[in-house]
């Protein structure tokens, strides 16, 4: 920094204190980004001079999950700030191992594409409380989710069922029939439930199956509506509006609020395509 005339110059920063063999890098980093975990694999120190050291440091840094308020009652977890494949998949790991060991005061886990809603009392956990909490549990959550069910959708193609099944095969250079094979043949997960009671968001297609939403929005398509876009395919449980495509519809039924849980699917669950007539 150039100095300005009349003014002291700046007071420098003392340099690091060496302790124990090594350096105080890791404390500093998370003084400064206190959401985030910081791995340090290597941490060496060389001294050039009696005055002043110089840090060479090797690492790997694993960031952790933003942990956010959303109002007093509710802490979102958020792994990305766009899709991806790894954070959905862990944002679904640790929506599970929050289950299954609760925390005292949450009420409710839901997680999303990329994130995990928690729902709490503030009466009986604060929001700082409830950062450490999960903090703690996410330091043991994996990558993957834990194996998962495998259910079989039906679907019937095109026809009333699926209006944009011929302008969708036409967009992606296929006939028809060559798109309904190539769909059936789709092997996915749920990557989440949510927009509207049991609707689910599966995915991904290969690259070559990938299509943008609509330019326009139907008004209404009935339970049950298989939509296509974004490499995802999605199963409406109740009647919608959207701009997805519509290319078939099935007989499966994803929600039922007297059920527990309301939905048959669930995030991370493996989803198989049959088309029947």
């Amino acid at each position: 920094m150039p100095r300005v005339p009349g003014r002291s110059a700046p007071a420098r920063p003392p340099p690091a204190r060496r302790r124990s063999g090594k350096c105080d890098c890791s404390a500093r980093l998370v003084s400064l980004c206190p959401n985030f975990m910081v791995l340090l694999h290597h941490c060496k120190w060389s001294a050039k001079t009696a005055r002043s050291c110089r840090m060479v440091f090797e690492a790997q840094v694993q960031i952790l999950p933003l942990l956010l308020p959303l109002g007093d009652r509710v802490l979102l977890i958020r792994f990305a700030d766009a899709f991806d494949v790894r954070a959905n998949r862990r944002a679904i790991a640790a929506a599970a191992l929050l289950a299954a060991r609760p925390v005292p005061g949450v009420t409710e886990i839901v997680p999303n594409l990329v994130s995990v809603a928690v729902h709490y009392d503030p009466d009986r956990m604060s929001f700082a409380a409830l950062s450490g909490e999960i903090a703690l549990a996410l330091e043991r959550a994996g990558d993957d989710p834990a194996a998962a069910a495998t259910h079989t959708i039906p679907i019937r193609y095109g026809g009333p069922h699926g209006p944009d099944l011929e302008d969708v095969a036409g967009q992606l250079g296929m006939a028809p029939g060559q798109f309904i094979a190539a769909h059936a043949k789709s092997r996915l997960r749920v990557l989440a439930i949510g927009f509207a009671p049991g609707f689910a968001y599966c995915g991904l297609h290969a690259p070559q199956l990938h299509i943008q939403r609509r330019t326009t929005v139907r008004p209404s398509v009935p339970a049950g509506s298989i939509l296509f876009a974004a490499g995802q395919t999605a199963i409406a449980a109740t009647p919608i509006r959207t701009g997805w495509s519509v290319i078939g519809h099935t007989d499966f039924a994803n929600f039922d609020p007297a059920r527990t849980p309301p939905t048959r699917l669930q995030p991370g669950d493996a989803i198989v395509f049959e088309a029947v007539s």
